[in-house]
């Protein structure tokens, strides 16, 4: 079968070839990831487990600068591959490389020491603060690794490498499940044993793609010799400007969540939310992967000034996003008991509690796969500015008022309700701005 290239005319079959990888790549991503809280949960027990999920959206904050290097890095390299300038698109790779690995090595030596203030400030209790820091310095050792992996999951699409990519997280991914079963569930390690688990998947999924890129490949980037280029770095950062405050607002909502829901019931609340966390970006993750797929193809075509592609293939995905949408909200109410049961079936109220919460959650899925798409739509249009607006109206407004005000009215299930409110007020926002950049854009 033909490979698709960035250059084709891209069908409902052509579109989700090359997104396809994506999708799956992201499921992996999110599954690894559940396991190690499938793990800890069962056989570390409840209190490590709401410790790493206490302090795991502080790692997540310092690993940010991947996913703006990432998004933002692709948006500029796609639209400069389209203008027929390959010498100079890896010229910007080779930067993007380079600066994301200074950067991790830079956060990583300046969160060391603040993790047992952090852990507190977060609502960690005496029980858990020596889990939160124990967790957290392990993951900051692989954290300049961390920011290299996000990086190239995205990159690698802009290469016309998904299914390279989706290689190099299934391999990250086996290895991080097998070294959990080692670590945990043999040596008994119990938190330790996952964050190292955790930590040395993150060091091969970022090191195989850079060992591939250093040598002669048939993509269409390779590693060099880094130049400077201010122009090149700035325009990276306002493209993933988005992208930066969308996991920034994500760090911050979700850290009031865990306070919220301390607050409300305890470690509890934080092992629920931590399960629903984990579930749910299995299922946003089909979203989240059709977003990175596609986003190297609006980027191409917009520098291209192919206008009759750029409306295809965005009338296209419209579609598939609400087709995912609907099925995702289905297989969310049917399984939720199933699901929780495997996490927290030791505790019949925590599964309660993690059944209706999943429930309640799952509406969103029909809301947020349209707000996603537009938010990294425009950052494929080299656009930071308008994407940074809807993401960070969606997650940082919306739902930190919703989650501050709502359990003031409801009580518990305030908390859970706040994303579908979030989801629903920034749609508004969306179906504006898609529809006053229309022309200009030409979609």
């Amino acid at each position: 079968m033909q490979p698709v290239q960035l250059s084709d005319h891209f069908t409902y079959g052509k579109l989700l070839r090359f997104t396809v990888p994506s999708m799956i790549m992201m499921i992996f991503t999110s599954i690894y990831s559940v396991v190690d809280g499938l793990f800890v949960s069962n056989l570390a027990g409840k209190t490590p487990f709401a410790a790493l999920n206490l302090i795991f959206p502080f790692l997540m904050f310092l690993g940010i600068v991947g996913f703006m290097f990432g998004t933002g890095g692709s948006a500029l390299i796609g639209k400069t591959l389209g203008e027929g300038k390959p010498e100079k698109a890896n010229r910007i790779f080779s930067l993007l490389v380079c600066s994301g690995f200074l950067a991790g090595t830079l956060f990583a030596i300046v969160g060391w020491p603040l993790l047992d203030n952090i852990s507190r400030l977060l609502g960690a209790d005496d029980a858990m603060v020596d889990d939160c820091v124990m967790y957290g310095r392990i993951l900051l050792i692989a954290l300049p690794f961390f920011i290299l992996q996000i990086m190239f999951q995205e990159l690698l699409v802009t290469a016309e490498k998904p299914r390279f990519g989706l290689r190099v997280t299934l391999v990250a991914g086996v290895l991080n499940m097998v070294l959990d079963y080692l670590l945990i569930a043999v040596f008994g390690l119990g938190l330790k044993g996952a964050a190292w688990a955790t930590a040395l998947s993150q060091m091969s999924g970022a090191l195989i793609p850079l060992v591939y890129f250093l040598f002669p490949n048939s993509s269409l980037l390779r590693l060099g010799r880094p130049e400077w280029d201010g122009a090149a770095l700035r325009q990276t950062c306002f493209n993933g400007m988005s992208e930066f405050f969308s996991n920034v607002a994500s760090t911050v909502v979700s850290m009031l969540y865990n306070y919220q829901l301390m607050k409300y019931i305890g470690e509890d609340g934080v092992a629920a939310f931590g399960v629903v966390m984990y579930l749910a970006f299995v299922f946003v993750a089909i979203m989240i992967g059709y977003s990175i797929g596609s986003a190297p193809i609006v980027s191409f075509h917009y520098g291209a000034g192919n206008k009759p592609e750029l409306r295809n293939v965005f009338r296209k995905s419209v579609m598939l996003i609400a087709g995912i949408g609907v099925l995702q909200f289905v297989l969310a109410q049917l399984l939720a008991r199933p699901l929780a049961h495997i996490f927290v079936g030791y505790d019949r109220d925590l599964c309660d509690l993690t059944c209706r919460a999943l429930r309640i959650y799952s509406v969103s899925f029909l809301l947020m796969g349209f707000n996603g798409y537009a938010s990294s739509f425009f950052t494929a249009l080299n656009n930071g500015v308008v994407s940074a607006v809807l993401s960070t109206n969606r997650t940082l407004v919306c739902e930190t008022l919703a989650v501050l005000l709502l359990p003031l009215l409801f009580g518990v299930d305030g908390i859970w309700f706040a994303i579908i409110f979030a989801e629903s007020a920034a749609l508004f926002l969306t179906a504006s701005m898609l529809l006053k950049h229309r022309l200009r854009y030409g979609y």
